[in-house]
């Protein structure tokens, strides 16, 4: 196969439980040697995807292929290739951590060193600890040891960093990176904002089973075609909006400029921000009874993004 393939190809995946559908028609693609986030709110079909990329279920319309394998049918061919962490589980409740993870070891033909992965995971001073005492950090650590001893071509982390300390944390980005670097594929889920900015080569952002917006970072959080910068300002207001505030407010701004209400006493407004922008805000709030509790003005985040995307924060 030519390393150019993608290293995960999913085109038109419907996933079903009774009369809800999980995942819609969904299409999307993960190159190789790359980090890839995959973003949704709780519901939005993305556990349910990487599921099937890794076999755990059957496409019940559409394909998924992985290392230009189907995880199903060629499940034997692919397992010994792949590498995947859970957020929850993956370790019985009364074992101790490196022995869990020299278990695992042993199931792979040429796993990595277990001392050397363990003490790069910190998980030197919890290697005796039973599973169900670890802390979720450890326990987090252990997982993603699990899924890389057995020297993956490419891994599917979910959550990598829940739970984990400020330095636990940094050091499994630096790892992920140094991954990445070496040739292996990495999809990643998470519900930390900066940590899909800081890793990830491309987003994907999914809801209601649907591909809603894919890009870098950079090209999710600048504005139009144009790629001109985009700012945002925030609007709080001491009591709620009145009816139909966020079309109104837009439709005083402009066409280049979108509206979202984010609560009953906030707006994001996002576009070209300037003094008139401002100076137009206030006047809109004047000549509705609207009574600024805050005005800020800054760039626009990929949290920002995501809320106008979902209406929806990402752990909701």
């Amino acid at each position: 196969m030519p390393a150019a393939d993608p290293a995960v190809e999913v085109d038109g995946l419907v996933m079903r439980y009774g009369d809800k559908v999980a995942v819609d028609g969904l299409s999307l693609a993960v190159e190789r040697a790359s980090i890839t986030a995959v973003l949704g709110p709780n519901g939005a079909g993305k556990t349910t995807t990487l599921e099937t990329c890794e076999g755990y279920r059957q496409p019940q319309q559409g394909s998924v292929r992985v290392l230009g394998l189907d995880p199903v049918r060629d499940r034997r061919d692919l397992l010994p290739r792949i590498g995947v962490m859970l957020q929850d589980g993956g370790a019985w409740s009364g074992v101790r951590a490196m022995e869990m993870l020299r278990h695992v070891a042993r199931l792979h033909a040429h796993p990595l060193d277990v001392d050397l992965l363990g003490e790069r995971l910190g998980l030197g001073d919890c290697g005796s600890t039973p599973y169900r005492r670890l802390s979720g950090g450890q326990q987090q650590r252990l997982g993603l040891a699990m899924a890389l001893v057995g020297r993956p071509e490419i891994v599917f982390v979910d959550e990598p960093t829940a739970g984990m300390d400020p330095k636990a944390r940094r050091g499994t980005w630096e790892l992920l990176e140094e991954l990445r670097a070496s040739g292996v594929t990495v999809v990643l889920t998470t519900h930390y904002m900066d940590e899909a900015e800081r890793l990830a080569d491309r987003i994907h952002i999914i809801d209601r089973g649907r591909l809603i917006a894919t890009g870098t970072a950079l090209e999710l959080t600048r504005g139009s075609a144009d790629r001109r910068p985009t700012a945002t300002i925030r609007l709080i207001v001491s009591r709620p909006f009145p009816p139909g505030a966020p079309e109104s407010l837009r439709r005083a701004l402009g066409d280049l400029t979108e509206v979202t209400q984010l609560d009953e006493v906030s707006l994001l407004v996002t576009g070209p921000a300037d003094a008139s922008t401002l100076a137009n805000i206030s006047g809109w709030c004047q000549e509705h009874g609207v009574l600024p509790e805050s005005l800020t003005l800054g760039q626009r985040t990929l949290e920002d993004v995501f809320l106008q995307l979902t209406g929806r924060e990402l752990s909701a």
